[in-house]
């Protein structure tokens, strides 16, 4: 087996944030909290969990993160279509950072405009 061509159950996508490899039972549990709880998140869009070929919630990495964070709101005393948009927001500002990051970059990287 070599990096290149991986297999095994997951084939290659052990490194994947994005593959759905948790099922609700597993995500919850890992969570601390009930597939209820995953599934008032998606209802709530903050996450959408891809269905196996049987109809069966699955979860990446990335969506355990983004439940982890909404969870902590909920604790908290948050109600959770309300914890549901502070972590969509959230998000969506850290993308607009780093996409402002990147372009300053390469504004820095391509000198000063030309002189007129």
């Amino acid at each position: 087996m070599t990096a290149e061509n991986p297999t095994g159950p997951l084939g290659g996508h052990l490194d994947d944030d994005d593959y759905p490899a948790y099922t609700m039972g597993r995500a919850a549990e890992m969570l601390g909290t009930t597939p209820g709880f995953l599934r008032a998140i998606g209802e709530a869009r903050l996450i959408t969990p891809l269905r196996s070929e049987g109809g069966h919630r699955r979860y990446s990495r990335y969506q355990l993160r983004i439940a982890a964070r909404a969870r902590e709101l909920v604790d908290q005393g948050t109600p959770v279509e309300a914890a549901c948009r502070i972590v969509i927001l959230e998000d969506q500002l850290e993308e607009a950072q780093r996409l402002n990051a990147e372009y300053r970059r390469a504004a820095a990287s391509s000198g000063p405009p030309p002189a007129l």
